[in-house]
Parts: structure tokens; sequence; C-alpha cells
């Protein structure tokens, strides 16, 4: 597709294959960029001589970051064109993962990771774009399949960080990750068509649109509470990983923590599989099924703390799980209101990394307070939580939110 005219909510049957796959590569490389610094947090910590709770703070801020992002910024792609969006943002994003590679302390590491936040949400923008390309039919499917990429990019981000960190040092790994944007950037500006604005909102009227979107549809409550929930347990899975293998009983570096996104990435190719499970049987089905998958899998962790494949096995399923979810929640989301699609998203973005954040930051508490075992324990709870959240039946869910 060389035209840079909007196919708007009607794109052809024909969208090329080369176009999703541009999309599900940068929603990857967009959103790896949070997550490179989590199987460097050990090398960090001892570089820059910080304790776990601070260094911890890198990740929760980059978590934040990100959760204002989609807030502030996410809501401006209804009012704007998309790909212009896209185009600013990559620009910041590599700006700010330069910082994080020069950084001469954790304090402006940690505020680089706010800007990385901040500009990452780039794969927001380009999330919706696929769902707006798509045609009607084909959405749960694109959208999976661009949503693997961008989980992909979560996971195989922390294999790539371990193994680079360890051989060429953790801000060669920054350095690495501004070019993969530069690039993306390039690939972006010669590719994406332009999208018509959906709204002429002030951005103030924009922004209270958000809140009044959320009242308005008890769907999209449930799902950014749910997704929010799991998201805990996932954060504080990831964010704590890294420091328990570096101790006892097994004492692996970084490489091995970031080889674990290779066991949570076998997950992640479920994705359009649970898109086409959501256009045919309904995306119910998957949330329910997905949220017991992370809890069962935490369960089983939290029995067997200091066994290294029950942690694997959990990885995979608990991933599995999550992006199950996930998609399933996408798809409930932007089937509501079409023409409010990025501030639909940004509504259960928002409530995802609102969870990531907290995930990071109780996950360092509790890992210092209960060890392994609390952290599993904590992340099963939360899981068990969004299951009850997609059981309850909607209409007493959305009279008790009223």
């Amino acid at each position: 597709m060389t035209s840079t005219t909007n196919t708007h909510d009607h794109a052809p049957p024909g969208l090329p294959f080369s176009l999703i796959l541009l999309l599900a590569t940068g929603a990857g490389l967009s959103v790896a960029a949070l997550y490179y610094a989590q199987p460097m947090l050990a090398l960090l910590a001892t570089e820059f001589k910080a304790t776990p709770a601070a260094i911890g703070l890198v990740p929760t801020l980059t978590m934040l970051g990100y959760a204002l992002g989609i807030g502030l910024l996410a809501p401006l792609g209804d009012r704007y064109d998309r790909r212009s969006i896209i185009l600013g943002k990559a620009v910041a994003l590599v700006l700010a993962l330069l910082v994080a590679a020069a950084a001469p302390s954790v304090t402006v590491l940690a505020l680089a990771g706010i800007a990385i936040g901040l500009s990452a949400t780039l794969a927001q923008d380009i999330v919706p774009a696929a769902a707006t390309l798509a045609p009607e039919a084909r959405r749960g499917k694109t959208v999976g399949t661009v949503m693997t990429g961008l989980l992909l990019g979560i996971l195989l981000s922390r294999v790539v960080a371990g193994v680079v960190a360890d051989q060429f040092g953790w801000r060669s790994m920054f350095v690495a990750a501004a070019i993969s944007i530069a690039l993306l950037g390039v690939a972006v500006w010669r590719r994406l068509p332009r999208f018509v604005p959906t709204t002429q909102l002030p951005y103030l009227a924009l922004l209270g649109s958000l809140a009044t979107l959320w009242k308005q549809h008890g769907a999209l409550r449930r799902a950014a509470i749910a997704q929010g929930l799991i998201s805990i347990g996932f954060s504080a899975f990831w964010c704590t990983l890294a420091i328990m293998l570096h101790g006892e009983p097994f004492k692996l570096g970084s490489t091995a923590a970031g080889a674990f996104g290779l066991a949570g990435a076998a997950g992640a190719l479920a994705a359009p599989l649970a898109g086409r499970i959501a256009d045919s049987r309904g995306p119910e089905i998957v949330t329910r099924l997905g949220a017991a998958l992370v809890a069962a899998a935490f369960i089983a962790m939290a029995l067997g703390p200091d066994q290294l494949w029950l942690i694997v096995v959990g990885a995979v399923v608990f991933d599995l799980g999550a992006q199950a979810t996930l998609i399933a929640h996408q798809t409930i989301v932007y089937s509501i209101e079409p023409a409010a699609r990025s501030r639909l998203n940004a509504v259960l973005f928002i409530g995802m990394f609102t969870g990531m954040a907290s995930g990071a930051w109780l996950g360092s508490v509790v890992l210092a307070q209960y060890g392994w075992q609390g952290v599993c324990a904590m992340s099963a709870v939360t899981g068990a939580a969004a299951l009850a959240v997609r059981m309850w039946p909607a209409k007493k869910y959305a009279a008790c939110a009223a």
C-alpha cells in the first residue's frame, strides 16, 4: 500500500501482509524499550551500588511513564493523524534511549525511564491503526497478529537484553534499541498511510471523554480492571526474576534471566489463535480461560518455588493466559465505539500498565519481605481476582460499578 490516503474504518480485504508485518514489528520494537532494563537489574544494582528497592524504581517509573503517556497522549490518535503521532513519538523514543545509555546514575536512568515510557506509547497508536485498517470480519485476527509482535517484543526484549548486557555491557543495549527505533521510523514514514481524525474535540475535552467512556461502558471497566489485575502478577514476576535467579540457590546471570523470555514467547505465538477464537466463539470465553491459566500457573510456582523447571513451565502458561486475555479484551473494547478506538484502547492500557507499575513495586517489596514464594502467591491472588471479575455477571458488575 503506497497511497497515503486513509482507508479509515473500511480497509480493503486485501490489506497487504507486509503492512501488517510492519505494524507488528513496530509494536514489538517500541514496547520492547520498556523491558530491556529488567534482566539487567542485577548488573545495574552492582554498577550503581544500589539496593534492590532503589534499582526497582527504574522499571517502576518506566511503567508509570507508559501509563501516563497512554492517558495523556494515546487519545490524540482519534484527534490527529496517527501516522504523524507515531513518527513524532519514534523520534522522542530514540532520544530517551540515548539518554538512558549515557546515564551516570540511577536517578538519571530512572528519569530516562519515564521518558522512555511516555514515548514508547507509540505502540498504542500502532494497535488501533491496525484495527482501523483491518476489515471488520478479520479485525480480531489482524489485531491478534499485531499483538503477537507486541507480545514477542515484551518477552524477547529480555532475551536480547540479557545476552547483550553480558557480552557488551548494558549501555550497548540502549544504543542498539535507539538504532532499531530509528529504522522503524524510516519504515513507517515510507509505508504507513495517513489517517483521517474521527473527532474534533479539543484536547481537554478529549481527555475528559476518557472518564465518560469509563462511566458509559461496563464492558470497558471490566476489561481494564481484569487486565490490570493480571498485569500485577505479570510485572511482579518479570521485575524480580533476575534478582531471584542471581541469588541462592541458582546463582544465574543476566543471560539466564533474559532467556526466560523464550519460555514466555511460546505463549505469544497463541495470540492470533486467541483472536480467531474471539472472532468465532466470542471473546468472553477467552478472557475466563486466560485468567484461569494465569492463576493456576502462579499457584503451581508458589507451591514449588525452588524448582527451576516449574518456573519455566509457569512462565509459558501464565504468559499464554495473560496474552490471550489481552487479545480478547481488545476485541471487546474495539467493538464498543469505533470512532473512539484510540481512547478506548487508552483506558484499557491505563488499567494494564497501572497494574504493571504496581506489580513492579509490589514485587520488589514482597521479594524483600517474603521471598520468591511470596511473589508467586501474590500473583496467584491477583490472577484469581481477575478471573472473578470476568466471572461476575455483567449486569451485577455494572450496578456495583455505578
